[in-house]
């Protein structure tokens, strides 16, 4: 279970136009899968402990800028818009900055339906693009934060403020967002993450971007009738969707897994991976919808669990500030030592480097240099009137590039004697591209690998 496992007909989709895309195809998965959640979120629910619960899925992804996250939200739009027909032209919005916004939204739309063929309809895709400008504006607003814990909830949001008391009933609100690892770490804290605000919100670092040798080619055409028929389904009448028994000892792997997470990680980590039993219930029931399905096979919910590891696994390096910009950690730099200046410096000077080529790059005296154990100093005058200076090498080496005063310079050799020097091979751009012609093939879902003794889940990061 170490790579998410795109599943069902939204996996197969993917899979199928991923060759052609430019942007991490789990980028599209995830918005596609947020999509069809705030689809199904009206009629669909899933059953936690002998309650429903909503199946929305909210999600994040988080990459630099031009890595990807717009094309695969676009991408996510190719996969879904056909088979679910009017939805995600009449039911997406952004720029909802308020807590009184966000409820006077789903009010109005409630307000809107609630005499149609269809009845009430409080469903509501925000697809946040730009969402540290969002995150920047809604700190001045205290409700904002709560009335999100109660979106996702799907418990009664309401406007008091109103000179009509505004109240929406099971909301069916999803959120989608795109922000780059340091608007993340400096908007998205761990006081927010702590509260619930923040942690119901499933983060996905995007992996490096491909490059297409051709860019015009277009996305195939995707067979959508199979999300039509299960959208159709979903949508004929409410479901409850629950776990299969065969899936019940993975879920019991799910919860332990969670819990001992969270007991062993930091505070600053852990508050963001509080829900992951719950993310990994919601995930599966999506799943089980697209395929028609009431029930929650054991297949299914381990393809679901494969897809919330990756994204605790994400979390966690966001919470420690190890900021990923394509699928590449980014060191972090420590302050260089006076005895690593120093040897850098008389190393670029071929191992033998004068006082001048030393003390002013440094930041130090003659005197701390000298005392370093590993620098040898000597004394070296030219001629008999020459004045003397001081020249440092490194105690054990021998300089193999050192200025000789004395020695005239080699002449560099004839291009006709430097044919035996090794060239660079080129890699052309076509062997990193996957081919177009053929999809790759479906992964196989794994079973996890035996437990640890001391902490059996913190390796599975």
């Amino acid at each position: 279970m170490s790579t998410p496992v795109l599943y069902g007909p939204i996996g197969r989709a993917v899979r199928k136009i991923s060759p052609f895309l430019e942007a991490d195809a789990l980028g599209v998965y995830v918005a596609a899968l947020s999509m069809w959640s705030a689809a199904i979120g009206g009629t669909v629910k899933v059953s936690s402990r002998g309650s429903a619960r909503p199946v929305l899925l909210w999600s994040a992804l988080v990459a630099g800028t031009g890595r990807g996250k717009g094309t695969a939200l676009r991408a996510a739009l190719h996969v879904l818009d056909k088979s679910l027909g009017r939805f995600l032209a009449t039911h997406t919005t952004s720029g909802i900055t308020s807590g009184a916004s966000m409820v006077n939204h789903l009010w109005e739309q409630q307000e809107a339906t609630a005499e149609t063929e269809h009845g009430r309809d409080v469903r509501a895709l925000v697809v946040e693009e730009e969402w540290s400008e969002v995150l920047r504006r809604v700190k001045r607003d205290a409700s904002f934060t709560t009335k999100l814990r109660t979106a996702w909830d799907g418990a009664t949001l309401r406007n008091t403020t109103k000179e009509e008391a505004q109240e929406v009933r099971d909301p069916a609100m999803v959120l989608h967002t795109h922000v780059t690892p340091s608007d993340w770490d400096k908007y998205v804290g761990q006081s927010e993450a702590a509260g619930g605000s923040y942690n119901r919100i499933l983060p996905f670092l995007l992996g490096s971007v491909p490059m297409l040798d051709d860019d015009r080619v277009s996305l195939p055409d995707v067979d959508g009738w199979e999300l039509s028929d299960a959208y159709a389904w979903v949508t004929a009448r409410p479901r409850v969707i629950t776990l299969a028994e065969d899936a019940r000892p993975m879920w019991r792997i799910v919860r332990r897994y969670a819990r001992i997470l969270g007991e062993t990680l930091p505070e600053a980590q852990a508050v963001f991976i509080e829900r992951t039993a719950e993310q990994t219930l919601r995930v599966a029931a999506c799943l089980a919808a697209s395929e028609c399905s009431e029930t929650i096979t054991n297949e299914i919910l381990t393809a679901a669990f494969t897809l919330v590891r990756r994204s605790v696994r994400d979390a966690v390096r966001l919470a420690a500030g190890q900021g990923v910009c394509s699928g590449r950690r980014e060191a972090t730099r420590q302050p260089l030592s006076l005895a690593d200046k120093v040897r850098a410096r008389i190393e670029l000077r071929g191992g033998r480097a004068t006082s001048s080529q030393v003390l002013p790059y440094v930041g130090a005296s003659a005197a701390e240099v000298k005392a370093l154990p590993d620098v040898v100093v000597t004394v070296e005058r030219e001629g008999k009137t020459g004045r003397p200076k001081t020249v440092f090498t490194l105690r054990g080496d021998t300089p193999v590039h050192a200025e000789q005063p004395n020695e005239a310079p080699k002449p560099e050799p004839a291009s006709a004697e430097r044919d035996d020097v090794k060239r660079a091979t080129v890699v052309q751009m076509a062997a990193y591209r996957p081919a177009p012609t053929q999809a790759p093939e479906p992964q196989p879902v794994k079973r996890s690998e035996p437990l640890a003794d001391s902490n059996p889940f913190l390796a599975l990061l």
